[in-house]
C-alpha cells in the first residue's frame, strides 16, 4: 500500500484527491496539509510514498517549498497538482526537484497514471510541458523571464494577473516594501519600463490567459 499525502489550501481540492484515489485498492491518502508548515511538520513525522503538492501554498513559495521536501527527505518523490499552466510553472518545478507537474484540469484516470509513474521511480510529463522542452531545447532560445529567480517569477505572475503590491505582499507573508523591490528587479532584468509592457509581455508568452 503506497502512502500519499496531500497538501492544498483548498479542502475542496483535497477531497476530490482523496476520492479519486480511494477507488484505487493499493493507493492511501494518510494525511493532509493546508499550507507549507504542517505539510513538513508531517513529512519529518512520518515515511511517505509521495507527496502530491499545490504550487501555490498561502504561506511558502511553492518552488521553495519543493526544495525544502527534498532537503528534508531527499527521496521523497514530489508531484504537484496546479491551476497553473503546466508549460509556465512546469519547468521551474522540474528545476527545483519535482518529478511531475499538471494542471487540475487533469482527467482522473490521466491523474492515477501519472501517479503511479512517480511511485515507480520515473518521472510524469504532460505533452503539453514536453512540447515546450523540447521547444526551448530546439530553438535555444529562451523567454525573458527565465533570467527571473523563482521568487521573482512568482511575484510576476501576480503583477501580471492584476493584484495590488499590498494584496501580493500579504499572499507572499512579505513586506509592501519588499514586494515593490521585487518589481524594480523584474522590470530592470527583463528590460521592460512599465506594469502596462509586463502584462502585455506575459499576454504575447501565454503566462496569463
Amino acid at each position: 500500500m503506497y502512502k500519499i499525502i496531500i497538501a492544498d489550501d483548498h479542502p475542496v481540492v483535497r477531497a476530490g484527491l482523496t476520492s479519486i484515489l480511494a477507488r484505487e485498492n493499493d493507493l492511501k491518502v494518510g494525511g493532509e496539509a493546508p499550507n507549507s508548515q504542517e505539510l513538513l511538520m508531517l513529512i519529518r513525522k512520518q515515511d511517505w510514498d509521495l507527496v502530491i503538492l499545490d504550487i501555490n501554498m498561502p504561506d511558502s513559495s511553492g518552488f521553495e517549498l519543493i526544495k525544502d521536501i527534498r532537503r528534508v527527505r531527499p527521496k521523497l518523490p514530489v508531484f504537484v497538482v496546479s491551476m497553473y499552466q503546466e508549460e509556465v510553472y512546469g519547468p521551474r518545478a522540474l528545476k527545483a526537484g519535482a518529478s511531475g507537474y499538471v494542471s487540475k484540469k487533469i482527467p482522473p484516470d490521466i491523474l492515477v497514471k501519472a501517479i503511479r509513474t512517480i511511485l515507480q521511480g520515473g518521472k510524469y510529463i504532460s505533452p503539453v510541458l514536453t512540447t515546450r522542452l523540447v521547444d526551448e531545447l530546439q530553438t535555444g532560445d529562451k523567454p525573458a523571464h527565465h533570467v527571473l529567480s523563482d521568487r521573482e517569477f512568482e511575484v510576476m505572475c501576480k503583477m501580471t494577473a492584476g493584484k495590488t503590491t499590498s494584496e501580493i505582499a500579504a499572499e507572499l507573508f512579505l513586506s509592501v516594501k519588499t514586494i515593490s523591490t521585487y518589481r524594480s528587479r523584474i522590470l530592470k532584468k527583463m528590460r521592460i519600463r512599465t506594469n502596462a509592457s509586463l502584462i502585455r509581455y506575459a499576454l504575447e508568452n501565454h503566462l496569463i490567459d
